[in-house]
């Protein structure tokens, strides 16, 4: 299956990479080994294992890489010292007979301790390395970009709330001002319309009691 994980490093991820660095150390195994068991366990690609590890957990366990790397010579030339051991104890005595005491003396030497190098990378797994660090460099990269961007549009965002609030505000004040000359004019008009019934209302008369007509007063 696909490792397609993409989500950030937790601390217990770290924690994780850097413990089986230093155990594969302490074995002497490779970092690629490690990169690749802490990979299966995390559902993440070796070169992004490597690429966290060179990049942000290495630093942090400096002291704990040169530990590491100083068991491992402890513990080779433990190994070292055990193989002659183990050789003397398997070969059985042997009682010199007189024809051994005619011959002349010889110095045993002692049996050269076979060390186990680490395991050589072939050039199609470096080259798998290789090619999966730079598509892990190229995705932080684009992650990157993505995170800038959208910082910047966050901002245009916030800009735009801005300017919403203060154009509403405005708007706001327009309907007011708006709603004040409404009424500013429906009182002028109320005014002109009373002021013209005055002008044409007609006079009214009423007739005395001498039959002299009389201009009543309003």
């Amino acid at each position: 299956m696909t490792k397609v994980r993409q989500d950030a490093w937790s601390h217990e991820d770290d924690l994780l990479l850097a413990e089986t660095i230093l155990r594969h150390i302490r074995e002497g195994s490779t970092q690629l080994n490690a990169f690749e068991e802490v990979g299966d366990l995390l559902n993440r690609t070796s070169a992004a294992c490597g690429f966290r590890w060179n990049a942000e957990v290495r630093q942090k366990y400096e002291q704990a890489v040169q530990i590491a790397k100083k068991q491992r010579k402890e513990k080779k030339r433990a190994e070292a010292k055990r193989i002659p051991e183990v050789t003397q104890t398997a070969l059985p005595a042997v009682e010199p007979d007189q024809s051994d005491r005619q011959m002349p003396a010889y110095t045993k030497q002692a049996a050269t301790p076979v060390v186990q190098s680490e395991a050589s990378l072939s050039l199609k797994q470096v080259i798998a390395f290789l090619q999966d660090l730079s598509k892990e460099q190229r995705s932080y990269a684009n992650v990157q970009l993505l995170e800038q961007e959208n910082n910047q549009l966050k901002q245009e965002i916030e800009q735009l709330k801005q300017e919403k609030h203060v154009q509403g505000q405005q708007i706001q004040t327009i309907q007011e001002d708006y709603q004040v000359l409404i009424q500013i004019m429906d009182r002028a008009r109320k005014m002109v319309i009373f002021d013209d019934q005055d002008s044409h209302e007609k006079p009214q008369f009423r007739m005395e009691k001498n039959g002299n007509l009389e201009h009543v007063a309003r």
